[in-house]
Formats: C-alpha cells, sequence, structure tokens
C-alpha cells in the first residue's frame, strides 16, 4: 500500500498466503521517501525506467528498474532478493485511475485475491493524529482496492501496529477496535521466527525501519525505539508483530477509514490531494514540495512508506 521499505512487511503477508498454497506478487508504489529519490510525489509510469507496463498504471518491475535519476525502487530490489518480479503501481490517477490499473494487472497476472498492505496502521488514521504524516498514498491505495471490490475480492492488513512512528499503538489499537465495531474484521496473524528472519534478510537489501521494528516486537522487545536518526519514536508492543486483515469495503462503507472515502472516486492525484486538504488534513505530498522550496526545515521526518 505504501513505497519504500514497506514492501518488506508486505512480504510477511505474501509467505502466509504462500503457506496456503498460493502463489504471490509483491509490489508497492512508486514513491520513495525523500532521502532516497529528492522528488516531490510519487514517480508516474514515464518516470519508470525498465520492467514491462502491464496496466495503465502497473509496471512489472526487476532489479535493475529505477527512477530517472538511475536509484532502484524499493520493490526492484526486492525483486532482486525473491529473484522474482514485483509490481510497481502509479498512483498518479487518483483513486479510480489506481483502481482501473489494479484490476487490469490482476486479471493479466490471473490473480484471485488483491491484499493491500499498510505498514504502521495510519491507513486508518481520522486526520487529526499529531502524528499522522502520510496519509495521501494510503488513502488513495484503500480507496482503489474498495474501488474494486466488486471485481475482485480484496482484503486490507495493517502490519506492525504504530511502528512507523505515525499513530501510536494505542492510536492503532482504537482504530482497529472501530473496525471490529463494523463487522469488517477477518482475523489476525503473528510473525513466525522464520519469516522473522526472512524480513531481517529482506531489509539488508530493502532500506527499512517500520518493517523490522515488527520483527524486534515479535522478539519480545518493548519500550521505546527511535526511527528517522532520531526524529521519531516509536513505541515497540507485542502488537507490532502482527498483521491485522479486514474487509476494506465494509470498513470504508461504515465509516472506518474516512481518508479512503474522502478520496474515492478521484481522478488524479492532485485531486485527492485537495480532498484531504479540505478536511485540514496535511500531506507527504505538502511536505516534499515544501522541501523542494526550500521552505520545511532540515530534520523533518521524510514519508511516505519506510527507510
Amino acid at each position: 500500500m505504501g513505497g519504500g521499505g514497506d514492501v518488506v512487511g508486505a512480504l510477511a503477508t505474501a509467505r502466509l498466503c504462500q503457506a496456503f498454497g498460493a502463489e504471490f506478487v509483491l509490489g508497492g508504489v512508486a514513491w520513495e521517501r525523500w532521502p532516497i529519490d529528492p522528488y516531490p510525489g510519487p514517480r508516474g509510469m514515464g518516470q519508470i525506467l525498465g520492467g514491462e507496463p502491464i496496466a495503465s498504471s502497473v509496471v512489472l518491475a526487476e532489479e535493475r528498474t529505477t527512477t530517472p535519476l538511475g536509484t532502484p525502487f524499493a520493490e526492484a530490489r526486492m525483486a532482486g532478493y525473491l529473484c522474482s518480479p514485483t509490481l510497481l503501481v502509479d498512483v498518479m490517477g487518483g483513486a479510480a485511475g489506481t483502481a482501473r490499473g489494479l484490476g487490469e494487472a490482476a486479471e493479466r497476472l490471473g490473480a484471485d485475491l488483491l491484499v493491500v498492505v499498510d505498514v504502521g496502521g495510519d491507513v486508518l488514521g481520522h486526520g487529526d493524529e499529531p502524528g499522522l504524516a502520510s496519509p495521501l498514498c494510503d488513502a488513495v491505495m484503500l480507496a482503489a482496492a474498495v474501488g474494486l471490490g466488486e471485481e475482485i475480492p480484496v482484503v486490507c492488513g495493517v502490519y506492525g501496529a504504530g511502528c512507523d512512528g505515525e499513530l501510536t499503538p494505542a492510536e492503532v489499537a482504537a482504530r482497529l477496535s472501530e473496525v471490529a465495531a463494523t463487522g469488517a474484521m477477518l482475523g489476525a496473524w503473528g510473525l513466525t521466527p522464520d519469516v522473522c528472519e526472512q524480513l531481517e534478510t529482506a531489509a539488508q537489501v530493502v532500506p527499512t525501519e517500520a518493517s523490522v521494528l515488527g520483527v524486534r516486537c515479535a522478539r519480545g522487545e518493548t519500550g521505546v525505539a527511535e526511527i528517522r536518526g532520531g526524529l521519531r519514536s516509536v513505541e515497540l508492543t507485542p502488537l507490532g508483530a502482527i498483521t491485522f486483515y479486514f474487509d476494506p469495503v465494509a470498513a470504508t462503507a461504515a465509516g472506518a477509514a474516512p481518508l479512503a472515502a474522502a478520496v474515492a472516486g478521484s481522478e488524479t492525484l492532485e485531486e485527492a490531494q485537495q480532498a484531504l486538504a479540505a478536511r485540514g488534513v496535511r500531506t507527504e505530498l505538502d511536505l516534499e514540495r515544501a522541501r523542494e522550496r526550500g521552505e520545511e526545515p532540515l530534520g523533518t521526518p521524510s514519508p511516505p512508506g519506510d527507510a
């Protein structure tokens, strides 16, 4: 659901699917964190070099797929780790355009299930949480998944509650309770020792902090950990080792994902951005544009995704 190192957290769910005998294709959004790709916003199809376009907004990436500056996408690094192609999603078409692309890609790949995974739990944010920093990408991707609900079964997963330093574990737990109250909760799964080792190994190839904190939680660590060079603090709890799964169509219809509902139907990323701005929500796109203008102070955290 996110860019950057979020693809490592999504690997946990991919391995769960594989344990049930399903083949998987892992993917993520073509939006790297600012320190890795200092470009304000996500990359569109025309800015993804290498790989095979398989839909209007989706590229099948391989190890050498890069930005125009030659920087490998996190998903390209993951393709190298898995020795298997991954998906890169262009979200410039807003929720509606992204949904069309994902639907086309699912048909091309013969997929019978779409799982969108958020690292941290901020996808369920209301917009007024003090630490919320990257609501736009998550809202667009969740709204896109909801838009596909009539074409293909969709599931949303929340991995590593609070591990990205945005919502706290307590805030994520409260949001998950809201989802459960709607009847949309599907279940949960905790990291196994074997999957923990795989995520650690993947993190040696794909730079990530938040996804690895889930592993530390699974191994019993508690207390406070610093990420982003000490700019954000994360409370490590057992919740961080669990991925919670819910029906995004039912949850959004019942009001448990208000930011996704706000951007539903958007045909451009700018339209989605404006929909959140109308609610008083500052996004990662605002932050990156301010940095490009030299208006954002040094040391400010750099969403979306994790690294």
